[in-house]
C-alpha cells in the first residue's frame, strides 16, 4: 500500500518521553516482559487521547486501526515543534467538536479482528482452555497518535493501569507507521503484525526483527506488473508514480524485471500529494500526447482520481491502465461515473481476496444494544440511521447535546441489513482477510508458546514452552511467531519468510455495468512467481476482446530481423528481410540464422528446406537445345558420310584421301554423340565415360586432320626431284598407323587417369542457392589437364603444319580448309578454359558441351561444306582436270 517517505516525525513531549522511558527500561536491563515497565508507562502517558474497544481474556492482543482520519491543515516547518490535531477523545462533549468522519473500511477491518478472536475462542484445538481477548485503539491515521496508542497498549491501561499489557500488536495501516512501531517496540521484542504495510524495507530483519505482515512486499506486485507487460507483449509503456518510496521503489523493481526483455518506458511522470492538481494536469497532457497506449500507475487512489478527471476533461480514452494494489480495488473510483469512460478496462494487481465464513452474519448481528461499550459502533449507527443511541450506563449519546436534541432516539429495530454499501459487502474481503490472518498467526504463536510438551518429548526448535498466560515473555513469543506455519479454516497456508507471507495476489479488471459505473471482476491470480490470467474474461479499454497493442515499432514477423534505430530505445526498431539462405522462424528475431549446407531458405525466409538437386537435364530448355544441336550434328555428319560414300569414286573424294575423310567423319560423329553423355543425371559410369569419350573422340578427329596435313605436305614435297621415296613413308598403311598411334596415346592417358582417380558424381554445395548441383567432380586435375593438353598439342601441331601448307599450288588445297577449321577449334577451346572455371553449377557442364559442339561443327563445316558444295552443286568442278589445274 502506498506510504509516504519514511521519516520519524517530531512528537509532543508527553508521548516522546514515554517512548524514551520504554527504551531506557529495556536498556537498563529490566525484565523483557512488559509487567516491569507498566507503572512507568502509565505515569508518563498522561491524559487519555483515544477511544477503544476492549474484550477481556486470559491473553490480550492489541489492535491498532485508523478509524478516523485527521487531515493535515497546517504545513509543518522545522522552526518550531509540529502541531497535530488531537484524536477524538472518549469524553463525549469534546467529541462533538472533533468533526471527524468514521472510516467504514477501517471499521470493517476492526470487526474482522474481533470476529477472528471469537472464532479462535470457539476452536477447541487452538489455545484450549485459554480465552483470547483484544484491546483495539484508534490511531486516527496519524503517526504520533499511532505511536501513542501503541505505547498505551504495550504499557497497559492509560487510566489506572489495571489492564494487562498486550504482548503482541496487530496494526500499522501504512508502511511508515510500521517502521515507527517496529523501531520503537523492537528493543522490547514486542511483535508487530501489520495487515497493510507493504514497503520492501520492512523485510530487513536486521532493522525490523519484530515486524511481521500478512500482505506481501510491494516488490512482488511490481514484478507481477512487469510479468503482465511481458506476457501481453506490451513493449512501449508510460509510467505515473507517486513521488515517495512506494512509487520510486515500484518503478525501480519494474525496470529491473523488464531489463533485457525489450520492454521500454516512454515516460515516467511523478506526482506529489501537495501539488496533485497541477501534477494531474501535467500527467494528463503527457498521456494524451504519448504514443504508448498502456499506462502503469503506482499512486494512491485519490491521486489517480484527479488524473482520471483531467483525462475525462480532455476526452482521452482508449488507454489501457495497469493498476497497483493501492487503487485497483478503490470503490470510490469504481462508482465515479464521471471517470468511468476513461477508467474502463483497467487491469490491476490487488490484495488477494478470500471468504470468511460466518463473518457476514457477524456483521449483520452488530447492534449498539448488544455492544453498549462500543463507541465506534454507536457512532456508525447514528450516522447511518440518523437516530441517537442512548448509552444506558451514562444516559447520554455519543453525539453532542445539540445534535442529540435534533436526532430522534433509535427504536432498536434498526439493522445493518438495511445498509447498502461496502461495509456490509463481504464479496471482496481483502484487507479484512489480512487482519483475519494476522489474528490466526498470533493465536498459533501463542498456542505454540503456551503448550507444554507431553512426557519426555523435548521442545521443538529449541524454544521454551509451557509459559503462563499471565507471564508471557515477548522475546519468546517473537521466536514462536517466526516459526508459525498454519492452515486457516479456509485452507489458507500461512508462514513467514523473514516476516513476509507467501506472495499472493488477485488480478482484477474494471468492467462496465448497465448503470454506467464499473464493477470489479477477478480475472486471474498470482501465487509466488506463477501468474495465471484468463485473458478471455478481460474487458479491455478498447472495448474489444483482443489484447491492445502498445509498441513503439510493430513486431518483426518471421522471415525478418530487428535492427535497432540509432539513438532510440531498443523497443524502437526497423524490420529487414533475411538474406537468401538465412531464416528467422520466430517473431522479433534479433538476427537471422544460416541454413545448413544441404538446405536453403524458402521464399518466406521462415524455414530451411532441402536444396533441390540440380543438373543439366534433358527436360529443361538448355538441355533440349544442346541435345538438339548434338543430334543435328550427328545427322549432318551422317548425311555428309552418305554423300561421300555415294560419290567415293569422284575426283573430289579420291583427291582428299577418302579413307581419312571417312575416318574423320566417323570421329566427328563420335564427338557429337559424346556430348550427349554430359547431359542427364551424373552417375559413376557416366562421369568416367564422358571424359574418356570426349578425349578419345577429339584426339581421333585431330589425328585424322594432322595426318591429312602431313600427307598434303608430303605430296607436294615428293613432286620435287629426288623426293620420290618420300611418299613411301606416308602410304595408306602408315596413315592408318599414325592415326592409331596418336589415338592410343590418349587412350593410355585416359586409362591411367580413370584407374587412379576417376571423376565421380558429387553435390556441389559451394554455390549458394536454393539448388544443389550434382556434377562430376575432377578428383585429379592433372589427369583432366593431360587429356586437354594432349588434344591441344595435336591441334596446335596440325594448325602449324596446315598454316605452312596453305599456299601450296593447287586449285583445291585442303590445307587451307584445315587451317580455318583448326583456328576455330583452337579459339573455341582457348575460350573454354576461363568460361569453364567461372561458370556456376550445371552451367559448367553446359560450357563443356557447347565447346564440344562448337568445335565439332567448326571442323565439320570448314572441311566438308566446300567439298559437298562442289559435289552436289558444282559437279562440273568435280573433275581431275579441274583439280589438277594450277
Amino acid at each position: 500500500m502506498a506510504a509516504s517517505t519514511f521519516w520519524l516525525p517530531l512528537h509532543p513531549t508527553k508521548w516522546l518521553s514515554s517512548a524514551l522511558s520504554l527504551l531506557l527500561v529495556s536498556i537498563m536491563g529490566k525484565p523483557v516482559g512488559l509487567q516491569g515497565v507498566q507503572v512507568t508507562v502509565c505515569s508518563q502517558l498522561g491524559a487519555p487521547s483515544n477511544r477503544g474497544v476492549f474484550q477481556d481474556g486470559d491473553v490480550i492482543i492489541g489492535g491498532l486501526f485508523s478509524l478516523h482520519y485527521i487531515p493535515s491543515a497546517v504545513e509543518q516547518v522545522y522552526t518550531r515543534l509540529p502541531h497535530y490535531e488531537p484524536c477524538c477523545l472518549i469524553h463525549y462533549d469534546f467529541f462533538s467538536s472533533c468533526g471527524l468522519s468514521l472510516e467504514l473500511q477501517a471499521l470493517k477491518y476492526m470487526y474482522a479482528m474481533a470476529f477472528a478472536v471469537e472464532e479462535v475462542n470457539q476452536n477447541s484445538a487452538l489455545l484450549p482452555g485459554i480465552k483470547l481477548g483484544y484491546h483495539i485503539l484508534d490511531s486516527c491515521g496519524r503517526y504520533p497518535w499511532a505511536l501513542q496508542s501503541a505505547l498505551s497498549l504495550v504499557g497497559g491501561d492509560r487510566h489506572n493501569c489495571n489492564l494487562t499489557p498486550v504482548p503482541l500488536l496487530i496494526g500499522g495501516h501504512a508502511s511508515t507507521t510500521g517502521v515507527i512501531l517496529s523501531r520503537i517496540l523492537g528493543p522490547l521484542s514486542v511483535p508487530v503484525i501489520s495487515y497493510l504495510a507493504s514497503c520492501p524495507c520492512l523485510s530487513d530483519r536486521s532493522n525490523f526483527p519484530n515486524f511481521f505482515r500478512t500482505i506481501p512486499s510491494d516488490i512482488y506486485q511490481a514484478r507481477t506488473m512487469a510479468q503482465l507487460a511481458i506476457r501481453l507483449n506490451w513493449t512501449w509503456i508510460g509510467a505515473v508514480l507517486a513521488n515517495n518510496d512506494y512509487g520510486q521503489m515500484a518503478i525501480q523493481v519494474f525496470q529491473e524485471e523488464i531489463k533485457g526483455k525489450r520492454v521500454c518506458l516512454e515516460f515516467i511522470e511523478t506526482v506529489h500529494r501537495e501539488t496533485i492538481v497541477s501534477d494531474a494536469r501535467r500527467v494528463a497532457l503527457t498521456i494524451q500526447s504519448s504514443t504508448a497506449t498502456v499506462i502503469l500507475i503506482f499512486c494512491w487512489y485519490t491521486d489517480v482520481q484527479k488524473i482520471f478527471v483531467e483525462l475525462a476533461k480532455r476526452n482521452v480514452t482508449g488507454r489501457q491502465f495497469l493498476a497497483s494494489e493501492a487503487w485497483s480495488t478503490s470503490d470510490d473510483l469504481l462508482q465515479d461515473i464521471t471517470i468511468s469512460k476513461v477508467a474502463s478496462g483497467v487491469l490491476g494487481v490487488a490484495i488477494r481476496s478470500s471468504t470468511i465464513p460466518g463473518f457476514e452474519n457477524y456483521l449483520k448481528k452488530l447492534s449498539p444494544s448488544h455492544y453498549p461499550n462500543d463507541d465506534f459502533l454507536r457512532e456508525f449507527w447514528e450516522k447511518e440511521f440518523g437516530c441517537s443511541v442512548v448509552n444506558a450506563s451514562h444516559n447520554i449519546s455519543t453525539s453532542s447535546h445539540v445534535k442529540k436534541a435534533s436526532l430522534p432516539p433509535c427504536s432498536g429495530i434498526e439493522s445493518i441489513n438495511e445498509v447498502q454499501h461496502f461495509f456490509s459487502d463481504i464479496t471482496q474481503l481483502r484487507v479484512a482477510y489480512n487482519v483475519y490472518l494476522a489474528v490466526y498467526a498470533a493465536a498459533h504463536a501463542l498456542h505454540s508458546l503456551l503448550s507444554c510438551p507431553s512426557g519426555n518429548i523435548p521442545p521443538q526448535n529449541n524454544l521454551s514452552s509451557c509459559s503462563s498466560p499471565k507471564h508471557i515473555r515477548t522475546v519468546e513469543l517473537l521466536q514462536h511467531l517466526n516459526t508459525v506455519n498454519l492452515t486457516t479454516p479456509q485452507g489458507e497456508v500461512l508462514y513467514f519468510q523473514g516476516g513476509d507471507p507467501p506472495a499472493k495476489y488477485d488480478l482484477v479488471n474494471w468492467q462496465n455495468t448497465p448503470k454506467g459505473t464499473l464493477k470489479l471482476v477477478v480475472v486471474g491470480h498470482v501465487d509466488g512467481f506463477d501468474l495465471h490470467l484468463n485473458e478471455s474474461a478481460i474487458q479491455w479499454s478498447t472495448g474489444s476482446n483482443q489484447v491492445p497493442d502498445s509498441v513503439c515499432s510493430k513486431s518483426c514477423p518471421p522471415g525478418t530481423w530487428m535492427a535497432d534505430r540509432k539513438g532510440e530505445p531498443v523497443c524502437c526498431f526497423d524490420c529487414f528481410p533475411c538474406a537468401e539462405g538465412e531464416i528467422s522462424n520466430k517473431t522479433d528475431s534479433l538476427q537471422c540464422e544460416q541454413c545448413p549446407s544441404e538446405f536453403w531458405s524458402n521464399a518466406e525466409r521462415i524455414a530451411c528446406i532441402p536444396r533441390q538437386l540440380d543438373f543439366l537435364s534433358f527436360n529443361e530448355t538448355l538441355g533440349i537445345t544442346l541435345t538438339t544441336a548434338a543430334v543435328s550434328g550427328v545427322t549432318v555428319t551422317t548425311a555428309v558420310f552418305v554423300v561421300f560414300l555415294f560419290y567415293r569414286q569422284t575426283p573430289m573424294v579420291r583427291a582428299n584421301n577418302s579413307e581419312l575423310s571417312f575416318l574423320l567423319l566417323l570421329s566427328l560423329k563420335l564427338c557429337f554423340l559424346c556430348s550427349l553423355v554430359f547431359i542427364g543425371r551424373p552417375s559413376v559410369w557416366s562421369c568416367r565415360f564422358q571424359q574418356a569419350a570426349f578425349g578419345i573422340s577429339f584426339v581421333l578427329c585431330v589425328s585424322c586432320l594432322l595426318v591429312k596435313t602431313i600427307v598434303v605436305l608430303a605430296v607436294f614435297r615428293s613432286a620435287r626431284p629426288g623426293a620420290e621415296t618420300l611418299m613411301k613413308w606416308f602410304g595408306p598403311g602408315q596413315q592408318r598407323g599414325s592415326v592409331c598411334f596418336f589415338t592410343c596415346i590418349q587412350v593410355i592417358i585416359c586409362v591411367i587417369w580413370l584407374s587412379l582417380s576417376p571423376p565421380r558424381p558429387q553435390s556441389d554445395l559451394g554455390f549458394q542457392g536454393s539448388k544443389v548441383t550434382l556434377e562430376c567432380t575432377m578428383e585429379s586435375v592433372v589427369g583432366f589437364s593431360l587429356v586437354l593438353g594432349y588434344i591441344g598439342l595435336l591441334a596446335c601441331t596440325c594448325l602449324l603444319l596446315a598454316f605452312l601448307a596453305r599456299k601450296l599450288p593447287d586449285n583445291f588445297n585442303e590445307a587451307k580448309l584445315i587451317t580455318f577449321s583448326m583456328l576455330i577449334f583452337c579459339a573455341v577451346w582457348v575460350a573454354f578454359v576461363p568460361a569453364y572455371i567461372s561458370s556456376p553449377g550445371k552451367y559448367v557442364v553446359a560450357v563443356e558441351v557447347f565447346a564440344i559442339l562448337a568445335s565439332s561443327y567448326g571442323l565439320l563445316l570448314c572441311i566438308f561444306a566446300p567439298k559437298c558444295f562442289i559435289i552436289l552443286l558444282r559437279p562440273e568442278k568435280n573433275t581431275k582436270k579441274h583439280l589438277m589445274a594450277r
